[in-house]
């Protein structure tokens, strides 16, 4: 007869928990807010919109941008941060936040869980990702900053998918001079430049990356 109880409590156990672990979590951006933002060691300031990003009404990260949905259930977009900027001779006496780009999180709409993406060679301030499915394309820049690079991540994978040098790096003013990367669906390619009045242009199949020499003569056969 205790055998007979106990099954019934044990099943009623079962269903709540299995309820609670297939709970689906409310992800929710919330409203813009203008703020100054340091845009490079220079301490350049550039006006930015960000808005809070909510998951089950908890404030996880502050975002800009508009999200780029990978699948039905992942998107990314890239993070905004506070940081302090007070000096040590301050004597903790004021808090001094600045706002700051950071680099792009992955969030999942299941799980719940947002995680930050590994850029190889990405630059807070100079770096324009331009997302087409699980592929980011942007340009990217060394360590000690002399040379920049035509980069293609795919999510997922460690190893880059392409990794090409576009030659010595401008200094800071001229950093921009990379503009976003431009994606063609049909076939997949992704252009980067003008660098010194030249474009690049790249197919990519899978994880392959191979350069045109004539994208027009290529498409045309």
């Amino acid at each position: 007869m205790k055998k007979g109880v106990q099954f019934p409590i044990f099943l009623l156990l079962f269903s709540q928990f299995a309820f609670a672990a297939a709970k689906s979590h409310v992800i929710a951006f919330g409203k813009w807010t203008s703020v100054k933002c340091v845009m490079n060691d220079r301490n350049e300031v550039a006006d930015l919109k960000v808005r809070a990003l909510f998951v089950d009404s908890r404030v996880k990260e502050f975002t800009v941008g508009v999200p780029h949905e990978v699948t039905d259930r992942i998107f990314v977009v890239r993070r905004a941060f506070r940081i302090n900027d007070a000096l040590p001779q301050d004597n903790g006496e004021s808090v001094r936040w600045i706002w700051q780009l950071g680099g792009w999180l992955m969030v999942d709409r299941v799980s719940g869980r947002v995680t930050q993406l590994n850029l190889p060679d990405f630059d807070l301030s100079s770096s324009n990702v331009a997302w087409f499915r699980d592929y980011a394309a942007y340009c990217g820049f060394s360590e000690n900053g002399k040379n920049w690079f035509a980069i293609v991540v795919q999510m997922g994978r460690r190893k880059t998918v392409l990794k090409k040098t576009l030659g010595s790096a401008p200094d800071e003013s001229g950093r921009a001079a990379c503009s976003t990367p431009e994606w063609q669906r049909q076939p997949v390619r992704v252009t980067f430049g003008p660098v010194n009045n030249q474009k690049f242009t790249y197919s990519i199949r899978g994880t392959v990356a191979n350069f045109l020499d004539d994208p027009e003569e290529e498409q045309a056969e």
